[in-house]
């Protein structure tokens, strides 16, 4: 069960999902620099220290935190294959109650999109989190010219459901997104997410 234990492991076909490690440094070091191009239109703009030791330090006491705590579900994607760290998805505000719900989200490296990988770890974290975390709605959102991040989404049975303006701040101002749900035993039409 999600929360109290921050030895969270899941396995889908070809992916561990697995919160970050001290030792994984390095690795997503590398990957974000190899990326930066690639993943800077969709990003916030990060402070210089973003890829310090000691920011990925607290990245990692955070992923423990939130999982610990039953608020976040921060998880690396690892390659079975080769064990490369090939991005990461977070299932984070995690709101219980009333809302039970939760807000997805995700990147991959450059050398790893359009493989299917991100769509095998957000069909698995949705999975989880109806499955086993007992929600009943995970929200996301993207920029509405991120074609690749909106197909990716609906091809994973997340609905469309309006624009929210200004609603996070991406590469340095203020951006107005697309936001899609994916909602437990979805009445909207077929969804293969729950």
């Amino acid at each position: 069960m999600f929360g109290r234990s921050t030895k969270l492991t899941i396995e889908t076909e070809r992916l561990i999902l697995r919160p970050p490690h001290h030792n994984d440094f390095r690795h997503w070091v590398q990957l974000r620099h190899d990326s930066h191009d690639f993943l800077s239109p969709w990003d916030p703009a990060w402070p210089n220290e973003h890829l310090t030791r000691k920011s990925f330090t607290n990245r990692v006491y955070w992923a423990q935190q939130a999982i610990k705590n039953g608020n976040g579900c921060p998880l690396f994607l690892i390659r079975k294959t080769d064990r490369a760290l090939i991005g990461a998805v977070t299932l984070d505000n995690i709101r219980r109650g009333p809302a039970q719900a939760g807000t997805l989200g995700y990147w991959t490296g450059q050398a790893f999109s359009r493989q299917g990988y991100m769509r095998e770890a957000v069909n698995c974290m949705v999975s989880h989190a109806f499955r086993k975390l007992d929600l009943s709605r995970v929200e996301a959102a993207c920029l509405p010219e991120n074609q690749p991040s909106r197909g990716l989404l609906e091809s994973c049975g997340f609905k469309y459901e309006g624009v929210a303006q200004s609603y996070l701040q991406i590469a340095g101002r203020w951006r107005t997104h697309v936001l899609y749900a994916a909602i437990r035993h979805d009445r909207r039409g077929k969804t293969e997410a729950g």
